[in-house]
């Protein structure tokens, strides 16, 4: 943002859709600045030069470009996607005087306020390709930007910032289809609606050194992390650098953020004190809130242990069922750093869905 602020345009090429095996999803950026230099990616390296070569025309002549690459999966080396798949990236220059909105909505990211930015990509009117509205969650909040000029633009603007809105209710990125006057479903117009929400949330109760480990990876992984444990000796920054450290009891703490509204289905919750005064409270809190994985280091004996003390307590079954225990994946860990790993990996899993198995043992697309 500090080139953009300062009034220098940047070429910035996003991933608008995928198919079949394509390395990154929607919204993945790479910037192009008027130096040369290049920040991010949209493919993980199969298609950059070209996208490269595009941003520099594009920042010559201004004239946004949407391009496809990729074919079937036996053909694709020759067209520069050796992993297969498809991946539609939209290439355009920005700059304070064209996009005089993306203030507002870097502004909003930092502050943690959920917001939408609405790009155009395709329409019949090519000099509308690459407009943006700027889409708060708050539907009292003011939209900012503009699609298009005319009678039909409240109408159009109105339907894509609901659409806009629901995406950001369910945290999901997405093309949509309009009509030129706004008509949902309608042919010829295509919107990119790209959700920029706060980071997600790891607690990791228990100031131990797996968790300063696991701290550093949850940080490297894009979640916003959160050491807590009632032990102020142990609950200090100097051991846990990086991450927020609360010091509190954790089960009080979790409480009150899910009060507060602080965490959600996003949430990561991961109990490593493995000792009952700590671990029963907590654990009766989170595996009640709708969070998106809770685990729980310890022995086989001290999970029995600790699952009957949550049954004694009134946890259900079905909550019982969301318990990761022992906590990681098997990967024969031994080190604290080791065990973050087992740990970090088993949270991806949950998050996108895989079964933690070896690749070469699975069949199909590697990117779901």
């Amino acid at each position: 943002m500090a080139r953009w602020r300062a009034g220098a345009p940047t070429a910035v090429a996003t991933v608008v859709e995928t198919w079949s095996s394509a390395p990154r999803q929607a919204g993945a950026s790479m910037l192009v600045g008027p130096d040369g230099t290049a920040v991010g990616s949209v493919s993980g390296g199969c298609v950059e030069g070209d996208v490269y070569a595009r941003a520099q025309q594009v920042l010559q002549d201004g004239a946004p470009q949407l391009v496809r690459y990729g074919v079937p999966d036996d053909d694709a080396l020759a067209v520069g996607l050796p992993c297969g798949g498809e991946v539609e990236v939209l290439v355009q220059r920005v700059d304070a005087a064209a996009s005089p909105h993306l203030g507002a909505l870097a502004d909003a990211v930092a502050a943690g306020r959920p917001t939408a930015l609405v790009t155009v990509v395709a329409h019949p009117d090519a000099g509308r390709v690459g407009a943006h509205l700027v889409v708060p969650a708050d539907a009292a909040a003011p939209v900012l930007g503009a699609l298009a000029e005319g009678p039909q633009e409240r109408r159009w603007r109105e339907a894509v910032a609901r659409d806009a809105r629901a995406l950001l209710a369910s945290g999901t990125s997405a093309v949509l289809d309009h009509g030129p006057a706004g008509e949902p479903a309608g042919r010829g117009v295509r919107v990119l609606v790209f959700c920029a929400a706060p980071p997600p949330r790891m607690v990791v109760a228990g100031a131990t050194d797996t968790a300063a480990a696991l701290a550093r990876l949850g940080s490297f992984l894009g979640y916003r992390v959160t050491v807590v444990d009632a032990r102020p000796v142990f609950a200090t920054a100097a051991r846990h650098p990086g991450a927020e450290v609360v010091v509190d009891w954790p089960h009080r703490y979790l409480a009150a953020e899910a009060e507060a509204g602080r965490v959600g289905p996003t949430t990561v919750v991961a109990v490593l004190t493995h000792e009952p005064r700590f671990d029963v409270p907590l654990l009766e809190v989170a595996l009640r809130l709708d969070l998106g994985y809770v685990g729980a280091m310890g022995s086989r004996r001290t999970v029995e242990d600790r699952v009957r003390r949550l049954r004694e307590a009134g946890v259900g079954e079905v909550e019982l069922a969301r318990l990761a225990a022992p906590i990681g994946l098997d990967l024969g860990a031994r080190t604290p750093e080791e065990t973050a790993v087992s740990i970090a990996a088993e949270v991806v899993a949950a998050r996108r869905g895989g079964p933690g198995l070896p690749l070469r043992g699975t069949s199909g697309p590697l990117h779901r």
